[in-house]
């Protein structure tokens, strides 16, 4: 079935073809529909199953007709980063359209947001926290609000938006049609629910088949030989575009420049950064000077990047929702990928989850070469545990405050070792045994023929 199937504008069918788009995902099949008709919707899918298009499609079809100058839709989320690639969706789709969006979040400057709330813009999409800020100094007329999204609502409460949301939903027309998204159906979220849609349609996707394109491996490895194990497998790779996650923003600032010193180009984002630094490291990233991302969980909402070869857990992530959130960053667009998680002892536990999630044990590798033995060193000082150990450091400053260097920048004065001649590696996988097995690192390499393309990104206007 095509998009001609839903009967769009010919002007919203024409940013349907620039984004390159042929057929709809499921939760775009079921969702468009209801939502052109003006139900409410409860949407549950994962990241990449093309939930932004399922509201910003029926939206931009309905604002085709009425006034403009109005605010008329308003959709809110839990991250810049995910603010920014939702306003992207909205230029993309509606650059035939006069139809007009414009962000509203923190750490930058207000006068632009306030501009764009001032004249009308037809569609606003905001983190909750800067929005409130300013529409209680005065700015913003949403009398004339149609259409509210919730999106990432379960990641909204993980970040503490809940106050906010419903102070929010108070100040908004009760008169609208509201569509929530959410990955995970925690308690809070089920409340929320009751409280803003009125018999929505509920469209449930089930979670993608990660195994189909991603290809998962499990290093063991001790805690304080983590650092050096990852610089052997980013060396091994010969990769431009590896995502690293780690638990906390102090563990990404400092893994990436680590990884500098080491001749990587890296660079991280996490909350400590200003909005201009965070953009600055991810255009890096997407356009190719920045080939390894180092990212917290809450700081990686809303990377949508283009042909990510491997996703990096340096720490395990907390929950198996998260595992499933990290590893769809890769094996996008019928391209494989590898998931790589680096695990310690501790995390025996959680791995046993995971391995429940995905229903398949995941292969244990040993890297060809990499010395295991290493003993970790006598003399430590109290912010290097605390770094091995995955805590913040307890220095008085903020974390993140104390020698930063600009995202993407500062390289480190020796050849990139990333850039030199791919090692001689096999790939020699057996079946999965308790014992690693010792093989070389996952490489670049893509099954049937199927070649990685250089373009990245959706076209914009």
């Amino acid at each position: 079935m095509s998009f001609d199937h839903f009967a769009l504008h010919k002007r919203v069918a024409e940013g349907v073809r620039a984004a390159g788009y042929t057929h709809p995902t499921p939760i775009q099949l079921k969702a468009i529909p209801a939502v052109t008709a003006g139900r409410d919707v409860l949407g549950i899918a994962m990241t990449g199953t093309g939930k932004t298009a399922a509201f910003a499609l029926p939206i931009l079809q309905r604002l085709m007709d009425g006034p403009s100058g109005r605010t008329r839709a308003l959709v809110v989320a839990p991250t810049r980063e995910l603010a920014e690639q939702i306003h992207d969706s909205f230029r993309t789709l509606g650059r035939a359209t006069n139809v007009r969006s414009a962000t509203v979040y923190g750490g930058v400057g207000m006068n632009p947001q306030i501009q764009a709330l001032r004249r009308g813009t037809e569609v606003i999409v905001a983190c909750p926290g800067r929005l409130l800020d300013l529409m209680q100094q005065g700015h913003g007329d949403f009398r004339h609000l149609e259409v509210l999204v919730l999106d990432e609502a379960d990641h909204m409460f993980d970040m503490g938006f809940l106050p906010d949301i419903r102070r929010l939903l108070k100040a908004l027309p009760s008169e609208r049609q509201s569509l929530l998204f959410s990955a995970t159906m925690p308690d809070d979220v089920r409340h929320l629910v009751d409280e803003t849609l009125r018999d929505p349609l509920v469209v449930e996707v089930e979670r993608p088949p990660a195994a189909t394109t991603v290809d998962h491996f499990l290093y063991p490895v001790e805690a304080h030989l983590k650092t050096d194990l990852l610089s052997a497998l980013l060396k091994a790779w010969d990769a431009r575009r590896v995502l690293v996650f780690t638990r906390t923003k102090h563990r990404a600032k400092r893994l990436a420049e680590q990884l500098e010193r080491r001749g990587f180009f890296a660079a991280n984002i996490q909350g400590n950064l200003s909005q201009r630094r965070r953009q600055q490291a991810l255009d890096d990233f997407k356009n190719g000077e920045v080939h390894v991302l180092v990212a917290t969980d809450i700081a990686a909402r809303g990377i949508d990047v283009s042909l990510v070869s491997h996703v990096v857990n340096f720490d395990v992530p907390d929950t198996e929702e998260a595992y499933t959130h990290r590893i769809g960053r890769t094996g996008r667009a019928e391209h494989l990928g590898d998931a790589v998680t680096l695990v310690t002892a501790e995390d025996a536990d959680m791995i046993r989850r995971i391995e429940r999630r995905l229903g398949t044990r995941i292969e244990r590798q040993s890297l060809q070469g990499f010395d295991y033995e290493v003993p970790a060193p006598r003399s430590m000082d109290a912010d290097q545990r605390r770094f091995e150990r995955g805590s913040s450091p307890n220095t008085g400053a903020r974390a993140g405050q104390r020698g930063r260097k600009p995202a993407g920048g500062g390289r480190s004065a020796g050849a990139n070792v990333g850039h030199g001649r791919r090692p001689p590696a096999k790939h020699e996988r057996g079946a999965a045994t308790s014992a690693p097995t010792d093989r070389a690192a996952p490489s670049s390499r893509r099954r049937g023929g199927r070649g990685r393309r250089t373009g990245a990104g959706a076209s914009r206007s």
